[in-house]
């Protein structure tokens, strides 16, 4: 299995899971770029998968339809153009020619029916859980929201992150601010920034570099307790409602 980026609108990225000849694309919010990389390889559209319904993830949906009658899974509580599998949270997902199978969980907070696919080492988490950050609560809580990271927080550490947007550099300005003497993130940011002056993505994240450096994954952290209870004016002392101040100090 190969998972390309296929970079659309200003900050995006549609992942394409690619095996031999055929290839399922993630949160494909613009056919166009999709098309074209699929052209270009001689590769056969083989299924849609979408993490939630905002647009720049599910645009691209019809027109990709136009051109391969294909099954498009998404979130059963959610509007996604033309879905035909609903899926949920304990389902698992087969695609069609394809040897993965991914398991559905559902991580509500970005919006209210947000889910994420997991399989082969790799998590594909739309607007959830970004680079060294996370989503913002559109429709969600905070509880809901702290406790959605937490299900990938369990995962193996090795897991593969495979967020939607390149938003890395911002987020690790605002980690900073968090957590300034943080060495892990003090070399990501090296790392990182190096990565994107050669052009290429710092997708993908693990979730050992997550945890080690992402404050919305450490707010058991007494760093991090401390940054936010400065923010907001007052002892913070549970977990929840470090990540509630944090999200809020995070505009």
């Amino acid at each position: 299995m190969k998972i390309v980026p296929i970079p659309a609108f200003e900050d995006n990225y549609i992942w394409l899971i690619c095996e031999g000849h055929l290839a399922a694309a993630v949160d494909p919010g613009d056919a166009g770029p999709v098309l074209d990389y699929i052209d270009r390889h001689g590769l056969q559209l083989a299924a849609i998968l979408n993490t939630h319904h905002h647009d720049d993830h599910t645009g691209g949906n019809m027109d990709l339809l136009k051109h391969a009658s294909v099954p498009v899974y998404g979130p059963r509580h959610e509007n996604i153009p033309g879905l035909t599998h609903p899926v949920g949270a304990g389902d698992s997902v087969q695609l069609p020619g394809l040897l993965t199978d991914f398991s559905v969980f559902d991580v509500p907070g970005h919006t209210a029916g947000h889910i994420a696919y997991y399989g082969a080492n790799s998590l594909f988490c739309g607007d959830t859980l970004f680079a060294c950050g996370c989503g913002k609560l559109f429709e969600g809580t905070p509880t809901q929201m702290a406790a959605s990271l937490q299900v990938f927080a369990a995962l193996p550490d090795e897991t593969l992150v495979y967020c939607a947007h390149e938003y890395t550099l911002t987020n690790i300005e605002f980690a900073k601010t968090v957590e300034p003497a943080n060495a892990a993130l003090l070399q990501r940011e090296t790392r990182d920034r190096l990565t994107r002056e050669q052009g290429h993505p710092t997708l993908p994240s693990t979730i050992a570099l997550e945890k080690a450096t992402n404050p919305f994954l450490r707010c058991d952290q007494p760093a991090v307790i401390e940054a936010a209870s400065r923010y907001a004016g007052h002892a913070l002392s549970d977990p929840v409602s470090v990540f509630a101040a944090l999200r809020q100090w995070k505009k």
